[in-house]
């Protein structure tokens, strides 16, 4: 369960940053000063903090049922699906339609505990960022030059008794790039494949935050969904075969929160009491919408 799991105090990403010798992000500042700025990600979410905001209204999905050829790469510090630009959200209060480029995950150790984000100081075995950009931008390198020019959708993972057969494309993938720099292509996939049901997507945390790797630019509109992927442990540790691009083994690839310095976090639905952690786990194990006592 997630509740017998602490907050970790010590971030063991042993892996160097871009061919430098910088081997944590304590030192990220050095690359870029915006990884020392006031509205950094990840965060902890304390749930009776959030405030209800009715602008948070479901997200339109448009091209993440079509399937597609995705070049899957070691980029030498996570694992990155590049994504076709059909593909696209709208809705979520976005002022603007937003365009995927691509998905990456962050995990711990062997299935461990390694989320980026928080929940109410408790972490999950493993998170994705669906990374989009406003269709008026080329590249994330501009995207980033606008406050709201990015919008990540994260989802946790939580650990089941059982594997989740549709990730199995991904998962036979990551054994052709275990070594950095390395890639291959997945084939006839489509995004749908690897998050919850679209109905079961209307619950989400929001809030203004930055990249969770060096630029650290803080140009990120968050949107981290309560209802959580399920993964059996074996899936979860499969992760962990990756290499760094210093030959390291691949594991704690997570960034540790960030102060919230005054910022809000807002909640999708009207009426918020206190989120559940208890309720995010049985999100992963009966695949029914909860009734809640009310995501770099």
């Amino acid at each position: 369960m997630v509740g017998s799991h602490q907050v970790p105090v010590v971030f063991r990403w042993t892996g160097s940053w871009a061919g430098t010798s910088l081997a944590g992000p304590d030192t990220w500042g050095v690359v870029s000063q915006h990884c020392d700025g006031k509205s950094q990600s990840p965060v902890n979410i304390v749930t009776r903090r959030v405030r209800p905001d009715e602008r948070l209204t479901p997200f339109h999905f448009i091209g993440y049922q079509d399937t597609f050829h995705g070049f899957l790469r070691n980029n030498g510090h996570s694992v990155q699906l590049d994504l076709p630009s059909g593909i696209r959200i709208r809705g979520g209060n976005l002022t603007v339609p937003y365009k995927a480029i691509q998905l990456h995950l962050h995990w711990g150790s062997d299935g461990g505990m390694g989320s980026e984000h928080l929940i109410d100081g408790e972490q999950f075995p493993m998170e994705m960022h669906i990374v989009h950009i406003k269709e008026e931008y080329d590249s994330l390198s501009w995207a980033v030059r606008d406050h709201a020019g990015v919008a990540v959708l994260g989802f946790f993972f939580q650990e089941s008794v059982s594997a989740n057969k549709k990730f199995d494309p991904f998962l036979n993938g990551l054994k052709y790039i275990r070594q950095p720099t390395s890639s291959t292509t997945l084939r006839d996939v489509a995004l749908d494949m690897f998050i919850p049901p679209q109905s079961n997507m209307t619950k989400y945390f929001r809030y203004d935050g930055s990249l969770t790797t060096p630029s650290c630019a803080e140009a990120v509109v968050w949107s981290l969904f309560e209802n959580t992927i399920p993964l059996s442990r074996k899936q979860l540790a499969e992760f962990s075969q990756l290499r760094f691009s210093d030959g390291k083994q691949m594991v704690q690839t997570y960034r540790p929160v960030q102060p919230l310095n005054g910022r809000q976090v807002f909640y999708s639905r009207g009426h918020i009491a206190a989120v559940s952690t208890g309720l995010l786990i049985m999100a992963a194990l009966v695949p029914v919408a909860l009734c809640l006592h009310t995501t770099t």
